[in-house]
């Protein structure tokens, strides 16, 4: 693993990320309001709910790729805002980030993928990235022939774990991921699971992860924050409509929740043709 710069040790009473009333518009139209949510020093949280009610835009906002119309997001402590945009670079690289579609460049090797971060934050030998790139192949469960694959010659499911391998060049204490499931079949997304998992035991590694995908939020996550959409919900309700355990989830009565996790449609083909959902 590539050496980490010294850091201060994040107090354990301390969130690693926080928001606070997080609200994000883009024109008129508000996709998150008054979010409020902080994340512990090694857990996982899982952002859950059904398309369009703002959970990417979330994670976006938590590394900063996004800027609230309204509230704060904290990293250790210290909001993001008070972060100029080169210090906000170098903060980025104590993140992993999990693309929904791996986000590989497709003219690279698999191994140049992997190495890219390290050789754009680090001064090691090449010798030393080629060792990091190995390790973390066979961490993901990834034979030593992709090395020379490009993207387009993989599946899915082994572009997921090379765009992983990447995000955790860096030794990052906080890894986020967009859907990484998504586009996986059923076999595929346990092991993705499984990975989520073994990234957690890596040093005490804080995560979060957003998904619609009910087995993989059950499997990793310490605790569920459960995002509406705002078009659903009237102008004061609030837009988080639960947090808590993956078994208090399963023993919620709230329809809304229940509807979600037993994907069942409801009024919703209704809705559709009148115009009024997705």
């Amino acid at each position: 693993m590539a050496p980490s710069p010294p850091a201060t040790p994040v107090d354990p009473a301390l969130p690693v990320l926080a928001t606070e009333r997080l609200t994000v518009r883009f024109g008129l139209v508000t996709v998150l309001r008054d979010i409020s949510v902080a994340i512990a020093p090694g857990e996982t949280l899982v952002i859950l709910g059904e398309s369009g009610c703002g959970k990417t835009v979330l994670l976006k906002c938590l590394i900063g790729l996004i800027r609230p119309s309204s509230g704060e997001v904290r990293f250790e402590g210290r909001s993001l805002a008070r972060h100029s945009e080169r210090s906000l670079a170098s903060l980025r690289t104590k993140y992993g980030f999990v693309f929904q579609g791996a986000a590989l460049f497709d003219s690279l090797s698999i191994a140049d993928n992997i190495a890219f971060p390290l050789r754009e934050h680090t001064r090691l030998a090449e010798a030393e990235i080629a060792a990091i790139v190995d390790q973390l192949l066979a961490e993901v469960g990834l034979p030593p022939q992709v090395r020379s694959r490009k993207p387009m010659e993989l599946s899915g499911g082994m572009r997921k774990r090379a765009g992983l391998a990447r995000a955790l060049a860096l030794d990052p204490p906080v890894v986020l991921y967009d859907e990484p499931t998504t586009g996986l079949d059923p076999i595929m997304t346990d092991v993705i699971g499984e990975l989520i998992l073994k990234v957690r035991a890596r040093g005490g590694v804080t995560s979060v992860v957003v998904t619609h995908d009910m087995h993989t939020a059950r499997k990793v996550a310490d605790r569920i924050v459960m995002l509406h959409p705002l078009g659903r919900l009237a102008a004061d309700a609030p837009q988080i409509v639960f947090s808590g355990t993956p078994a208090e989830l399963d023993r919620s009565r709230d329809p809304r929740i229940r509807q979600f996790i037993e994907g069942r449609a409801g009024n919703r083909l209704v809705e559709a043709a009148a115009g009024g959902g997705a």
